[in-house]
């Protein structure tokens, strides 16, 4: 079991609130993590505890009451070092949240809204402050645009080292090394792309460079078999040791993580500067070596670790967990713009799939952001055709007709279907990885996957060749220079392909391609089923893709050599015209494209989008569609998650789907720890604890936080007082005062008139590290109400009550717990 997954278990199986606060205690100071999300480019290894959010917070450095002191007991600036209430600078202070542990939303909301307070009323002041004020509104727009630009350049990379890379199997360019095959093999004078590289003389395949190329046929297929294997096994190996031995968490695709760290989740590390590093070159030689994955999701991930470094260079984003979410909301919006130069899809992917709190602002931003990666990418021109579109198609002035609304939904039903097939039989490999000895291995594993991919995938062209160029070819319409493979079609001529006549009785050329594709549909499909979840940077996106295209290639030509066999039946005579082709099979891969990768991932909008930014064929946006939401009903009937929540769900991730609703009938009682065979819930009283006892309660106890009562025979509610708050005020007090064992401690503003005698020691009143208006409900408010407040609100905990009686407490946990035994009882 990784440190990860039992950092999770742990999380799950704490009975009470949360996990041990991450605090460190020592003789000198108290300190705690500081980031939830990757460290900082200069951060130390711990830092001081320096809270002055409110009254709440500054009371954490409150000294202990010394004789003379008024009632007010506040300590001195002067001699703490610490502000007062009213000191209005705010020190943003260290984030404090632990490893595994959710964020408060309302807080750090609340808090920023302070510290804005505070920068409009100095804002009329000096000028200065009125710079300041005006460099914290402009704060926001600048951090996008670092990140835009920032994500297009490092995406920039990728997309010309990967196909370098991916080349490398096959040869090298004999004059210009750094040029990759499409590249080596173009013709200055035509402008125009080789298909084959054996007509390209300035690329040099291995057995020309090996000097063996005059042997017999069989012993040069047998040399570049295996190049092609080795160089992509060496390739996923690097990538496999590079991610295990220094970013852990650069597997995968990230959109599942990224996801619940957009909900308030906080996982240490996933977004720094090392996963970073190792995510964008170990995605390069896992897309290279073959393997069936894609570059896409992943580059969502990096797009949010280069928006959670760049935050720390802004107090206002770095010191504020909640203001750091729009941000990544906004970077991972410019993931998807430039994975598929798709800046208005990006935009809406990160509203509709991954961002949790999604406000007006972040919106406009988002979509800032995503117009200067793209535009970012589109100055470094990675595909060399001076466009963002990956896959431009050349069909888009023929008409689709209402007829073809029938195959074309019945790719959609396709597309769900394996959508569906896929999601299970991944998260059942992905169990089997997480419970058996095979998750000790994750180097092994990929080295078998990767031997087993190029073995299988090198003897079929149609699998030799990069998934992004398969679904070029698929997609793409025939032309008459096109006469192979699946566009060899008989008495097809260059003049009636010039006039859209491409229908034709297809060839043997077709009829092989046909077997070859259906050999490569049923590979892709069993590979990339083992291939997603292994230990290298994958993304999922490329590869439905491809098996949609290879499917809607397929069903394309069947349908289109159907209706030039029924020219004069009534469904087709509008198809069969004589100035125009049947049908485009071409048109019916792009639809199946989508469809496959709509029934895995659920996505709707935002995919339709995408699409047709990706191909460029805005003509086709209704068969898009139809075909989209087809696969989504029929994947939808099968199984109730997308593939990220899948894996979400898998990793016992506490995430609160904001599409999901609660259709149970119970109420708070039902959910609340603790329950009827519970050990009873860990209180504090108002003024019967002394510093001794206080110390022991957080020496026995595990949990974040302590609700005040009066009494623990009332249990009367008077507010709640979070543990790192309690122990820093307890360890500041200690430093800085004389205090006693049996000192005791005061939360509420009453204090006894005898508090002051010389035969006790002197007091410790905390009574502004108390919450006094902590969220509550009742025990018999629904559950349905509890969920809506959890998820949109973005509560950590809620406090019941019956009668202003404490009863106990929910958290997010609890609510996920009640669900799944909901649902499995």
């Amino acid at each position: 079991m990784s440190e990860r997954d039992a950092l999770l278990l742990n999380y799950l199986m704490d009975d009470e609130e949360e996990l041990n606060s991450d605090l460190t205690v020592d003789s000198q100071s108290v300190t705690y993590n500081t980031t939830i999300s990757g460290d900082p480019l200069q951060a130390p290894s711990s830092r001081s505890v320096s809270l002055r959010l409110s009254d709440r917070e500054h009371a954490v450095h409150e000294g202990c009451s010394s004789r003379a002191s008024t009632d007010d007991d506040m300590v001195d600036p002067s001699t703490t070092g610490y502000a007062t209430d009213q000191d209005e600078s705010l020190d943003e202070g260290a984030n404090h949240y632990s490893d595994f542990h959710t964020i408060d939303w309302l807080k750090d909301i609340a808090k920023d809204r302070l510290r804005h307070r505070s920068i409009i009323k100095k804002r009329k002041g000096t000028i200065p402050n009125k710079l300041s004020s005006a460099c914290d509104a402009a704060s926001g727009w600048l951090i996008v645009f670092l990140i835009a630009v920032s994500v297009g350049g490092v995406a920039g990379v990728i997309d010309i080292a990967a196909p370098w890379f991916s080349d490398l199997k096959l040869g090298i360019c004999k004059d210009s090394f750094w040029l990759n095959r499409e590249q080596c093999c173009w013709d200055n004078e035509n402008n125009t792309r080789f298909d084959d590289s054996e007509s390209c003389s300035q690329w040099a395949t291995w057995p020309i460079l090996f000097g063996i190329d005059s042997v017999n046929g069989a012993g040069i297929y047998l040399l570049e078999y295996v190049m092609y294997c080795t160089i992509g096994v060496l390739f996923a190996l690097s990538a496999a040791v590079a991610v295990k031995i220094f970013a852990p968490y650069a597997c995968g695709s990230g959109i599942p993580e990224i996801k619940t760290i957009l909900s308030g989740f906080v996982i240490h590390g996933y977004l720094g500067k090392w996963t970073l590093l190792i995510k964008s070159t170990g995605l390069m030689l896992a897309v290279a070596s073959g393997l069936s994955l894609g570059k896409e999701g992943p580059l969502v991930h990096v797009a949010c670790c280069l928006g959670n470094i760049l935050s720390y260079f802004f107090p206002k984003y770095r010191n504020n967990e909640a203001k750091k979410r729009e941000v990544l909301s906004a970077s991972a919006a410019a993931g998807v713009s430039v994975a598929f130069g798709a800046p208005v899809g990006g935009v809406l992917f990160s509203l509709e799939e991954a961002s949790y709190y999604f406000p007006m602002k972040t919106l406009w931003r988002s979509f800032f952001s995503a117009l200067v990666a793209a535009f970012v990418l589109r100055s470094i021109n990675p595909f060399g055709n001076k466009h963002l579109v990956m896959f431009n198609i050349n069909y888009y002035q023929r008409p689709w007709y209402f007829i073809e609304l029938v195959p074309f939904m019945g790719l959609g039903a396709l597309g769900g279907l394996f959508g569906a097939l896929f999601i299970k039989c991944n998260i059942l490999w992905c169990k089997l990885r997480k419970t058996s000895r095979l998750g000790n291995y994750p180097i092994a594993e990929v080295l078998v996957i990767a031997l087993l991919t190029g073995l299988l995938a090198y003897p079929n062209p149609y699998t030799r060749k990069s998934a992004s160029e398969l679904i070029r070819e698929l997609i793409a319409a025939c032309s008459h220079e096109s006469s192979e493979g699946i566009c060899d079609y008989v008495n097809r001529t260059a003049e009636t392909a010039h006039r859209g006549l491409s229908s034709s009785a297809i060839g043997p050329g077709i009829q092989t391609a046909l077997w070859q594709l259906s050999l490569a549909l049923v590979f892709k499909v069993i590979i990339t089923i083992f291939t997603f979840g292994i230990k290298v940077p994958a993304g999922l996106f490329i590869p439905s893709l491809c098996i949609g295209a290879i499917t809607g290639r397929m069903v394309g030509i069947g349908i289109e050599q159907l209706a030039l066999a029924n020219q004069n039946l009534l469904i087709f005579e509008n198809l069969c015209r004589s100035d125009q082709s049947c049908v485009e099979p071409g048109l019916y891969a792009m639809i199946g494209a989508a469809a496959a990768l709509g029934g895995v991932t659920k996505m709707t909008v935002s995919l339709v989008v995408i699409m047709f930014e990706l191909t460029g064929g805005l003509q086709y946006i209704v068969p898009l569609m139809a075909a989209i939401m087809t696969s989504k009903w029929v994947a939808d009937s099968i199984v109730s998650e997308g593939i990220y929540d899948a894996h979400i769900t898998l990793n016992n991730y506490p995430f609160l789907d904001n599409k999901e609703e609660f259709t149970h009938t119970s109420i708070a009682a039902d959910c609340m720890v603790p329950q009827h065979h519970d050990p009873p819930l860990a209180v504090l009283t108002q003024n019967s604890m002394t510093v001794a006892s206080i110390e022991k309660f957080l020496k026995v106890t595990k949990v974040k936080g302590f609700p005040v009562v009066i009494s623990k025979e009332s249990q009367h509610l008077v507010g709640y007082v979070e543990r790192r708050d309690l122990r820093v005020a307890l360890d500041n007090a200690r430093k800085r005062c004389t205090v006693m064992p049996e000192s005791r401690v005061y939360f509420t503003p009453q204090y006894p008139a005898d508090m002051h005698t010389s035969d006790q020691p002197s007091p410790l009143r905390l009574r502004k590290i108390v919450d006094l208006a902590p969220i509550t409900i009742t025990d018999q408010t629904p559950m349905e109400t509890v969920y809506e407040m959890f998820r949109k609100l973005g509560l950590r905990y809620t406090l019941v009550t019956h009668n202003g009686r404490l009863l106990g407490i929910i958290t997010k946990k609890d609510i996920l717990r009640h669900v799944a035994s909901l649902e499995n009882g």
